[in-house]
Parts: C-alpha cells; structure tokens; sequence
C-alpha cells in the first residue's frame, strides 16, 4: 500500500497539472473571443485552471519526493476545491431551476419571458454594465444576421436559437397596425429595425440570454458532479500518501516509535538467576 498510493497520486496529480494547461488556455482564450457573449464563464475557468495547477504540483511533489507538508497543503486545499465545487453546484441548480421556453402556436421556436427567471439572474442581466457587455457581444457574433434572409415561410418552420427568438425580432403577438389601439407588451415599443438596435433592449432579450446561461449552467453543474466523485476519490488515496509520507519520514514502517524506557518485570531477575542454575545443573 505504501508504494501503491504515492505512484497513483503521483501519476493522478500528473495528469491533473498537465490538464490545466488547457484549462487555463481556454480562460484566455474566452477573454480574447469578441464573439463570446458568456463572459462569465472567464474568470472561473481561469481561476479553476490556475488552483489546478499549483493544487496538482503540490500533491505530486509530495507523493513523489515524500514531502509531507507538501502532501498537507494539498488535502487541505483539495478539501477547500471539493467544498467549493458543492456549494457552486447546489447553488447553480438551485438559480436555474425556474425559467423555460413558452410555446408560439403555428411556430417551431418558443419565446421567452424575464419574468419566469430567478430573481438573481434578473438582477444581473438588469445590471446596465453587465448588459452592455452583453449586448456587444451579440452584435459582433453576427446572431441577427442569419435570419435577414429568413422568408415569412422560413418564420413559420424553423426554430431559432433562446438569443434569436429575444434579440432579433419583436414579440410574435405583437400587432403594428397603426390603426390598433389595444395595449401591447412593453418590447412591441422597444423593437426597432435598424441592425444595431433591433431587440436588443427588450426583456425577451434578456430572457433569451439567460436561457443560454441556464443550458450552459446544467452542463457545467453535470461536469461539476463528476469532477467532484473525481476528487473525493484521489483526496482519499492523498490520505493515504500523506499518512505513508509520515512513516517514511521517521523511518519506521508502522509509525514511529515512541518508546523511550523500558521497565523489566519484578521478577526479571530472579528468573534470569534460576534459568542459569537450571543450565549449570543440566
């Protein structure tokens, strides 16, 4: 067992450090994507990145030289990872547990409503910086540019993605009769045709948004789950290296040895004295 947990550390933290070269490429690649409108997703894939990274030097260092604060450092920051990635877990599933599409009769796509998101998403979309971050990321995507094209016919059989059913057009049941007097929801108003306008102040935008966040966020939520059985698994085997790693360091096989005196028996050396009599008799 011993030599068996400090290699599978060893080769487990590894990979893991290689892993993060990735990890962190990605992050930076996100910051410099204009065409990224998750912007959120960058700063924690590059932190994740970067704790992988020096958590996984740690624990491979010490599983593979034996040291044992090396190895400490590791279980406690690993603990610290396994923690964390719970609490982001629940909290994700928890935020986007609200929120779904509404069906448009004679449509295939569906429109969605602010509304029915959880009042934390709400608020951050609701924030001006954030949504202006936001907004230029959709116009330099090119999202609305795919449905210039689109024939009235083209409206009716094909479905559109949660950002393009929000952000390039007006709400289906909104009515542009100048003759019409019936009050009509608040994004009929804000829709405009210019190419830089268009939905893109609307709530149905800003639902369309966070539909996209809340699929990404399942997905991640999934990965999370795994990653955590992961973790729990090479934060057991690290228990066993650091516990070996103190073996070694005392050079004792079971621990180290503690005894300092020892205190023969009463009798010790009456029975020394009647077992050398016993062999000169004999």
């Amino acid at each position: 067992m011993y030599r068996f947990s400090n290699t599978v550390i060893g080769f487990l933290n590894l990979f893991s450090l290689l892993a993060s070269i990735p990890i962190i490429a990605g992050g930076l690649w996100m910051a410099r994507s204009s065409t990224t409108c998750e912007t959120f997703l960058q700063t924690p894939l590059l932190v994740v990145g970067f704790v992988v990274l020096i958590v996984s030097l740690a624990g491979f260092i010490g599983a593979c030289f034996h040291v044992a604060w090396a190895l400490w450092v590791y279980l406690v920051v690993m603990l610290l990872i396994i923690a964390t990635l719970m609490g982001l877990t629940v909290f994700g599933f928890v935020v986007t547990s609200q929120g779904a599409g509404v069906e448009v009769p004679g449509r295939v796509y569906k429109e969605y409503h602010l509304e029915d998101y959880s009042p934390w998403l709400r608020n951050r979309v609701n924030d001006p910086n954030y949504w202006s971050k936001i907004r230029s990321c959709i116009l330099g995507s090119k999202t609305c540019a795919e449905l210039i094209a689109w024939t009235p016919l083209d409206y009716l059989e094909r479905d559109m993605s949660p950002i393009q059913s929000g952000c390039c057009k007006p709400p289906t049941l909104c009515n542009y009769n100048m003759a019409t007097t019936v009050s009509q929801d608040q994004d009929c108003y804000r829709w405009n045709n210019a190419p830089n306008m268009l939905c893109y102040e609307c709530d149905s935008c800003k639902a369309g948004v966070l539909e996209d966040i809340k699929r990404d966020w399942h997905k991640l939520s999934v990965l999370n789950i795994v990653m955590l059985v992961v973790l729990i698994g090479v934060y057991s085997i690290g228990c066993c290296a650091f516990r070996n790693t103190q073996r070694a360091e005392t050079d004792h096989p079971y621990g180290q040895n503690r005894m300092s005196k020892v205190r023969p028996r009463w009798d010790y050396h009456w029975w020394r004295w009647w077992h050398h009599r016993r062999e000169q008799l004999y």
